[in-house]
């Protein structure tokens, strides 16, 4: 849904490095190069960036009306 503020296991912040990642990957960019560019070393940070999957636009579809 929508990207976690901080990895689960180590509690380093990652939320704000998911726009630059998703733009650059989107863009045709290697994950690995900009994962390193963004300093995101540990591998749970990684993971947290790579197998996050954004449904936020079809769950929203099934929301009620305020």
């Amino acid at each position: 849904m929508i990207i976690p503020v901080r990895c689960f296991t180590c509690g380093s912040l990652i939320a704000d490095k998911w726009e630059p990642f998703i733009t650059r990957v989107n863009a045709g960019e290697d994950p690995q190069k900009v994962l390193d560019d963004l300093s995101v070393r540990r591998y749970c940070c990684r993971r947290m960036l790579l197998s996050h999957v954004d449904i936020i636009k079809e769950v929203v579809n099934y929301t009620r009306p305020i």
